[in-house]
């Protein structure tokens, strides 16, 4: 959901930019191996355990995360069959690989420093009864031109999880002020997904009335001079707001916006 600078638009074609944009990011959510597919959330340690939704016997071990798969039990990881015991190694933080049993997707990955197994099944209920998540109305007002400040040097951000217990930590680059309604905030920005990408994770007014209780997204890219455009539209839920099997970083307090943002996404039905 990458916001670029736009010019200034009609109407209607800001509603069919917009329309377009969450259509697609509607067919990535729905996706058959998307998040509304997780049918399970497994923690793994030194004791080896099996699962109702995966094949195999789990282990995190000092040398990474270790599959035996029993006889007639294979996966499919990086385009190779394996049998037998398999070593996946050790997978970094927010980092993750995917393997394939028939129809079936595991995540094998590490999230808050606990390595995890998070099957994904086509035919979860969740995934073939969604029909899509309603949005606020479409306004050129809540297109906000801010500024991105970058700190001297990164900052370790600690942040709670949608899972009781489990903690991430982000190295924020800086912050992102913006002025409404005659009053400045700022944001704490975190690392995006791709090369100059910017995550703004964060709650307001809105949340737990009309939108999900702990948190929505915006991602953006600061210009060269680190002016950036909030398109607060384009605000999404994470995946914890449909499934329980989420570990999703909440917002840092300073993110906590006493605004109401009628904008973006709205709780899911």
């Amino acid at each position: 959901m990458t916001i670029h600078h736009q010019a200034t638009t009609s109407t209607d074609a800001l509603q069919d930019e917009w329309d377009a944009w969450h259509n697609a990011h509607e067919e990535r959510r729905a996706d058959r191996h998307g998040f509304l597919a997780v049918t399970g959330l497994h923690f793994l340690d030194e004791e080896a355990r099996s699962f109702p939704d995966a094949p195999g016997e789990w282990t995190s071990t000092a040398d990474g995360v270790v599959v035996e798969l029993g006889p007639g039990e294979a996966l499919e990881v990086g385009g190779r069959q394996v049998t037998g015991r398999h070593s996946f190694g050790v997978i970094p933080e927010r980092a993750g690989v995917t393997a394939y049993f028939g129809d079936i997707a595991v995540e094998v990955a590490k999230r808050g420093g606990y390595d995890i197994v998070r099957p994904r099944h086509p035919d979860n209920p969740l995934r073939t009864a969604y029909h899509g998540t309603a949005a606020f109305p479409v306004r050129a007002s809540w297109q906000i031109d801010a500024q991105f400040t970058p700190y001297d040097e990164p900052r370790p951000i600690r942040v709670d999880a949608a899972v009781d217990g489990l903690e991430h930590v982000y190295d924020a680059p800086g912050e992102i002020t913006f002025e409404r309604g005659g009053s400045r905030f700022s944001l704490v920005a975190f690392p995006g997904h791709a090369d100059g990408e910017l995550l703004v994770l964060f709650s307001d007014a809105t949340s737990g009335v009309t939108t999900h209780p702990s948190v929505r997204s915006l991602t953006v890219i600061p210009d060269k001079t680190g002016a950036v455009l909030l398109d607060f539209n384009r605000a999404t839920n994470l995946p914890c707001a449909y499934t329980q099997f989420a570990t999703c970083p909440l917002p840092p307090p300073a993110n906590k916006l006493p605004l109401a943002v009628t904008a973006g996404e709205r709780v899911p039905q």
